[in-house]
């Protein structure tokens, strides 16, 4: 999405009877190790409940289908790339997904779990949008406060209970601290107001209340603010998601296990119709080279910012409907011990400096952008903006020693007369019978990690009905993801290390990654490139190498498996090194 990949050659077949599951165990905040919190009296986290959110029609499942338990036990069945291709050219699917960024892959999981045939397709890799530039934080977002925007914070929180208890490997709880510098006293109040609200919006949740910290309590917990003026500080709860590349993959592997078909590498170039109806789109595969038809009853675009080239394929001439505006982000060492929400001088604009593994995440910024969102790109001004804003709180912290940026595009219902900092999160869905007098499709604008499930729930719902399916209610806040099972994959890297034990050991001098993880990423994750495997299965892409320091020897091992001749090894390793190029534009090597 981002960069060129070259033509991509079949892989060797996989063993179909290796079960699909996430990779190894990842870390999570720092101090934490993988799904766990540290059991203090200001980091206790309690069970949560499970209600409050829709269900959708109710109908039997289909005839057969496995358990959950069954699927959890691993035994899973992820679809070769050829089998796909077959299976989605032999028969038409219930719902084809066009986008595979969170949204995309939630409302997969979400269709295929109710019992619906469904298609999955990604132009790039899954989670090589937007989805992977965020700020990794899963939150009501203190800003819409701000804006009044009440109902959103309310369910944004709903949506974060569900996520803490249904990925625990992967989100986690996470105190931030809003320090206070000689407020005024309407300044003092609008705070204490807003902090009550927070926790007003979001009573059932598990995570500890706020706490007012006087200038003692604040530099001890964070020796490394500016301490000139500073008077005290706001502590509350959110969370974060660090490997959210994890999150839509574990997303994308449940579709799987409940039978939705997946290609990834497959740009959809344009719908099939008859008549007003849509009935399918025709998709570019990049690994064959070829074009695949997929006959659908229902389609839902979720692309994201490139939403409205999509929308554009379908109904040419139709009024853009997004507004896109660009957010950057820095990672720099770690430059303070807790999460922190900051106001920069210059503008007033909230923004965020967030430990994030072994380094921290400054962002973000919120630009209005034009242009391909595959070339949107950190500029000087952006930097400089964050860095100055950083510093003015830290600064004694190495906030010039930029080790990697990433800039994203939000997709953003279009509002006229207004600044982008206020145009609203909230999605909207585009129904293309009401508006364009065409039937079959479905779009998604707009959207948020957050919020995720929910708005796959809602586009799933609508789809459902649109069927008129018998398919069974969501289940997606109950059912947890794949990998918050005990023993991940242990049983299915065991097998690989079994065939070739030299896979046991670390490919990276920097990090206990194994050859068989790349290889489980190759076989059972739908990695194809050298950037699917380094950044959004294994995660050497986002240390502070950025896998430079093992680049060799991991094209090494995922070409062995998937088969490249030598060109083909340096074509993947140009290929990665022009992916990574505009994060590393800013670095300090």
């Amino acid at each position: 999405m981002g960069y060129e990949v070259p033509a991509i050659p079949h892989r060797r077949e996989p063993d179909p009877r290796i079960a699909a599951k996430p990779l190894h165990q990842r870390r999570g905040p720092r101090g934490h190790a993988s799904g766990a919190c540290a059991n203090t009296e200001d980091d206790r986290i309690g069970s949560s409940r499970a209600g409050d959110h829709a269900g959708g029609a109710r109908c039997r499942g289909r005839r057969g289908e496995r358990s959950d338990r069954q699927i959890q036990q691993g035994e899973q069945i992820v679809r070769t790339r050829d089998e796909t291709v077959r299976s989605i050219a032999d028969r038409t699917v219930d719902l084809l997904v066009i986008g595979g960024g969170i949204i995309g892959a939630g409302i997969a999981r979400d269709a295929a779990l109710r019992g619906l045939s469904v298609a999955l397709v990604e132009q790039a890799d899954f989670a090589s949008g937007t989805t992977s530039r965020p700020t990794r934080l899963i939150h009501g977002g203190l800003r819409y406060l701000e804006l009044f925007d009440f109902g959103l914070v309310r369910s944004d929180m709903r949506e974060r209970e569900i996520l803490l208890r249904i990925a625990p490997h992967l989100v986690f709880p996470l105190p931030f601290l809003l320090p206070l510098y000689r407020p005024s006293l309407v300044y003092q109040f609008k705070l204490r107001l807003g902090m009550q609200l927070y926790d007003w919006l979001s009573l059932d949740k598990s995570l500890p209340k706020r706490k007012y910290l006087d200038r003692a309590e604040t530099l001890a917990a964070e020796p490394n603010l500016k301490p000139d003026g500073l008077t005290g500080a706001w502590r509350f709860y959110d969370a974060q998601v660090p490997l959210v590349e994890r999150l839509v993959v574990e997303n994308v592997v449940d579709a799987a296990a409940h039978g939705a078909l997946v290609l990834n590498h497959a740009r959809a170039t344009g719908y099939t119709r008859e008549g007003d109806r849509v009935t399918g789109a025709t998709i570019r595969d990049a690994v064959a080279g070829s074009d695949v038809t997929i006959r659908a009853r229902y389609t839902v675009n979720a692309t994201g910012p490139w939403l409205d080239g999509t929308i554009s394929l379908l109904h040419p001439g139709t009024k853009p409907l997004l507004r896109l505006t660009k957010g950057i982000h820095l990672v720099t060492p770690r430059a303070t011990e807790q999460a922190h929400v900051l106001f920069a001088e210059s503008d007033g604009r909230l923004f965020f400096v967030v430990p994030w593994m072994d380094e921290t995440i400054v962002g973000t910024t919120d630009t209005d952008y034009r242009g391909d969102p595959a070339d949107a790109a950190p500029t000087e001004e952006d930097v400089r903006y964050l860095q100055a804003a950083a510093h003015r709180a830290f600064p004694n912290a190495p906030f010039d020693e930029i080790l990697f940026t990433w800039a994203g595009v939000r997709a953003l219902v279009r509002e006229e007369g207004v600044s982008e900092s206020e145009v609203s999160r909230k999605h909207a869905l585009y129904d293309h019978e009401k508006r364009d007098g065409i039937t079959g499709v479905l779009s998604v604008v707009g959207g948020k990690i957050t919020a995720y499930r929910a708005i796959a729930e809602e586009v799933t719902n609508a789809a459902v009905g649109k069927l008129r399916s018998s398919a069974s209610e969501c289940r997606t806040a109950d059912l947890p993801l794949p990998g918050a099972a005990e023993n991940g994959d242990a049983t299915d890297l065991a097998r690989i290390v079994a065939a070739d034990g030299a896979l046991a050991a670390p490919v990276c001098p920097n990090e206990k990654v194994s050859g068989a993880e790349l290889v489980y990423a190759v076989r059972h994750e739908w990695a194809m490139t050298l950037g699917d495997v380094l950044l959004r299965r294994t995660m050497l892409g986002l240390r502070p190498c950025q896998g430079l320091d093992c680049i060799d020897r991991v094209a090494d091992v995922v070409g062995a498996e998937i088969g490249w001749d030598a060109d083909r090894r340096a074509a993947e390793i140009a290929a990665y090194r022009r992916e990574i190029e505009p994060m590393r534009r800013f670095s300090v090597e």
